[in-house]
């Protein structure tokens, strides 16, 4: 099939069908890795409550649904990638396969609509989900969104002190094309903020992975990763920890 015939969904669902396999491996299990999703879950485990509907989008191999149903969410995942919701699937998560850009064909309300680590930022326009997504948060229900930030500090440098500049300032713009060709977008924290009101209001906005580095940073001793991580709780929700994290949640309440 011709490139200029692939959508944005196939093309994101081809590239990390390829990831499947080793992603637990290269992310999820990884130190760091698993230091920044309990961040994440730190803020959002008080927003669930037994029976409570929970939808997961971009759910990847399923760790957050997971989490999520061990404290008592009824959780629906989705992914574009087959091959994760297959992983997923194997884990006993109710994961099915569905692109973000899918979710206005569901009918269901939820108490908390999650995506998690990037999912949205395959979305060129957040804006264009921003109406879909207010029909699904209930009244008072929560949307929590973790994105890739603008500027990483550990990556930028990582990278200019190998030389690779280019990877270095590869989020500055706001958009680029990874090694495989798949678009991928950083949007500013007023660009978020923005393709989701009026219907949503901010309630936190922190940074994730501040301290703690990216996953491709190999052989940082685990003390260290444990000091870092205490670092990032103190300055994750700060203006500045919210500008250099690796990510950035934003957790919005529906009005």
């Amino acid at each position: 099939m011709s490139a200029s015939l692939v959508s944005p969904s196939d093309h994101a669902a081809a590239y990390f069908d390829q990831l499947a396999a080793r992603y637990d491996t290269v992310w999820t299990n990884s130190p760091s890795g698993r230091l920044q999703r309990e961040t994440v879950w730190r803020h959002l485990d008080p927003l669930i409550r037994r029976g409570d509907r929970v939808l997961d989008i971009g759910c990847g191999t399923g760790e957050d649904a997971l989490h999520l149903a061990r404290l008592g969410g009824q959780v629906l995942a989705l992914d574009a990638s087959p091959e994760m919701v297959r992983v997923a699937r194997g884990k006993g998560v109710d994961a099915r396969v569905l692109p973000i850009e899918g979710i206005h064909a569901l009918a269901v309300a939820f108490d908390l609509v999650l995506s998690n680590f990037g999912g949205l930022n395959c979305i060129r326009d957040l804006s264009m989900l921003g109406e879909t997504l207010a029909r699904l948060v209930r009244p008072d229900g929560y949307l929590a969104v973790c994105l890739l930030g603008r500027f990483c500090l550990w990556e930028s440098a990582h990278y200019a002190l190998r030389g690779q500049f280019r990877k270095a300032a590869r989020r500055w713009r706001g958009e680029t094309l990874n090694s495989a060709g798949l678009r991928v977008t950083y949007p500013s924290g007023k660009q978020v903020r923005h393709a989701l009101s009026p219907s949503f209001h901010l309630v936190a906005d922190v940074g994730i992975g501040v301290s703690v580095p990216p996953s491709f940073v190999q052989r940082t001793p685990a003390t260290l990763l444990n000091v870092l991580a205490s670092l990032d709780a103190r300055i994750g929700p700060s203006r500045i920890g919210r500008t250099i994290g690796d990510h950035r949640l934003f957790v919005f309440r529906r009005s």
